[in-house]
């Protein structure tokens, strides 16, 4: 499918609504010839005639006409603003629709202020385009024609004289719109780029302050500017050289009438009505003549834009819903990973991962950064596709499981903490809106975030903003970890969660963990080895492997990774018979 095939699909709804619009452009484009033809009326039969018992019939029907054409243009601009709307509003959601379906995997690789253009400035084209171009170039195309074959009926000679200018006129059309294609695209392209930094750089303006970068930010954002100013002055350069041309071509229209027509009025070819009738006629070529350089330039923008668009929505994700989906509501939280790999851009990012964690019990992994430990995670809720092996959760394949399904057994607390700008309640609330306040209350509690929410000015009311602005990065984890508790997953993940809390915070979080009591499978990623000294299985990850997996008090007699990790964290490594009296000396 063509970008204009998959527009015209959304315009198709709306075909009767622009089909009653073109009508009444129609009938507004037959009325026009009307007017001036009646003028003539009135200089030849009553003012040089001296019939001016017409004059009043004259009159009634050039108002007549006029309150008809000014029915037909004020709702035939309705017809085509609520056509306009329609398609935007579709075309928006159908899109903003396949933007929440792509995986990690596309915005990787796309830029947030890229997308929200396609959305805005995009968009606004597409509407402009149905609003305004259509109607304007069918109004005018026919306001032409007809203006000619008047012309002819008056004097076949002055009109054949006046369409010598035509060719003229399409052969500048053609360069036009071979020449200025390409600054549009350009002018797309400098915009997205430019929409994209100020985004980045609204949303980073903590870091740019702590390091005292806005000279350098302002340089960089003067570079977009700059870009996206000389598309837009390269694009204009085109209309320097082009609408002058048809400017001329407009006022020779009227260099034409005056001289050749006043020359016939004077040798008695045609009478002075009909000159006049003429000069009525000759506002309908001039103005398509005028502007047709424009409306080139708004097609040109609205192709552009579709096509942009399009590309964007045509991106199908690579982690799809499977054809015959398994369905499973409520699932048990076994896991097992089979010989896992995962590759992306050439680079291996886990190899050959193989683990079995039961319902109810609590799995750690330790591991340097970039080890691929939130690797696994996003394997095990399908962000990704493992390249080789199967993950399982009860015994089936991930990949056959219905991914809603899967995902709403799952609850995250995830890394990179995002905070929609809402209430802390509504936050909490963001896996389960039906839930009653006292389960959010309840998982507030667990979180460790009930008491310092209670201190704010609305408490659960309080908004809090975008990424969640006015939070302390440990109060934002615990806000992330309520909102995951909340939902009572069969499968709970906890993605460094406690990085930003207290030790007397983590140790009570972990209480509260206990009191699941099987409830749930919990995965640990953490560098705390107290986030995960009491987990049921230890999984210490290097470079995409497995190297140690065991209980605590294994892999600190192995003396490998995890015992190195332990020494640096609590000192010299004691007897494994001490090593619960040093963790509680810890937490104290």
């Amino acid at each position: 499918m063509t970008p204009m095939k998959w527009f015209w699909g959304f315009l198709k709804k709306y075909r009767f609504l622009m089909l009653l619009g073109l009508l009444m452009t129609t009938i507004l484009s037959v009325l026009a010839i009307v007017n001036p033809y009646i003028s003539g009326l009135i200089v030849d039969e009553v003012i040089q005639g001296g019939k001016t018992e017409l004059l009043p019939k004259l009159i009634a029907v050039l108002l007549g006409i006029t309150l008809i054409r000014g029915f037909c243009r004020f709702f035939s601009q309705v017809v085509y603003e609520t056509c306009s709307q329609g398609v935007l509003y579709d075309m928006r959601d159908k899109v903003y629709r396949k933007l929440l379906i792509e995986d990690f995997a596309f915005y990787n690789k796309k830029k947030t202020g890229d997308l929200m253009s396609r959305q805005t400035g995009d968009m606004d084209a597409v509407r402009h385009f149905i609003a305004y171009v259509i109607y304007a170039l069918y109004e005018n195309i026919l306001l032409f024609v007809f203006a000619i074959i008047m012309i002819f009926t008056v004097s076949p000679k002055l009109a054949l004289l006046m369409m010598v200018v035509l060719p003229f006129t399409a052969y500048n059309t053609y360069r036009q719109s071979k020449a200025v294609r390409p600054t549009f695209q350009r002018i797309r392209n400098c915009f997205s780029s430019l929409n994209a930094f100020v985004q980045e750089n609204i949303s980073g303006n903590r870091v740019v302050k702590a390091f005292a970068k806005e000279d350098f930010e302002m340089e960089k954002f003067k570079t977009h500017n700059d870009d996206y100013l000389d598309a837009q002055l390269a694009s204009s350069k085109v209309w320097m050289k082009y609408l002058p041309v048809f400017e001329v071509l407009s006022y020779a229209l009227n260099v034409i009438l005056m001289l050749y027509g006043g020359w016939m009025a004077i040798q008695g070819e045609i009478s002075l009505g009909s000159l006049v009738t003429v000069n009525g006629y000759l506002w309908m070529l001039t103005v398509p003549l005028r502007f047709v350089g424009w409306w080139i330039n708004d097609i040109h923008r609205f192709t552009t834009s579709v096509e942009k668009i399009y590309d964007t929505y045509t991106e199908d994700p690579k982690v799809r819903m499977p054809a015959a989906p398994v369905e499973r509501k409520k699932m048990e939280g076994n896991v097992e990973f089979r010989n896992v790999s995962y590759t992306a851009d050439d680079e291996d990012i886990v190899k050959n991962i193989s683990f079995t964690a039961k319902k109810g019990q609590t799995i750690g992994i330790l591991g340097s950064t970039g080890a691929g430990k939130s690797t696994i995670m996003n394997l095990l809720c399908r962000f990704v596709d493992t390249t080789s092996g199967e993950v399982l959760i009860d015994g089936i394949n991930v990949k056959d499981l219905n991914l809603y399904d899967l995902r709403d057994n799952i609850g995250m607390a995830m890394q990179d903490i995002f905070l929609f700008s809402d209430t802390i309640e509504g936050n909490i609330a963001y896996g389960r809106p039906d839930c009653s306040f006292e389960e959010i209350h309840e998982a507030a509690v667990m979180a460790d975030a009930n008491h310092f929410i209670k201190q704010l000015p609305d408490g659960y009311d309080t908004i809090v903003g975008e990424r969640g602005v006015g939070l302390s990065g440990g109060q934002k984890q615990r806000i992330s970890l309520a909102r995951a508790l909340l939902k009572k997953p069969a499968i709970l993940i906890l993605d460094d969660t406690t990085s930003a809390v207290d030790m007397e915070t983590e140790s009570y979080i972990q209480d509260q963990l206990k009191k699941l009591d099987g409830q749930c499978t919990v995965f640990v990623i953490a560098y705390r080895i107290s986030s995960i000294k009491d987990a049921d299985l230890i999984l210490v990850m290097d470079k995409g492997r497995i190297i140690e997996q065991g209980t605590h008090s294994q892999l600190v007699t192995q003396n490998g990774y995890y015992a190195s990790a332990f020494h640096n964290q609590y000192g010299e490594i004691p007897s494994v018979d001490a090593v619960s009296e040093a963790m509680a000396e810890r937490r104290e």
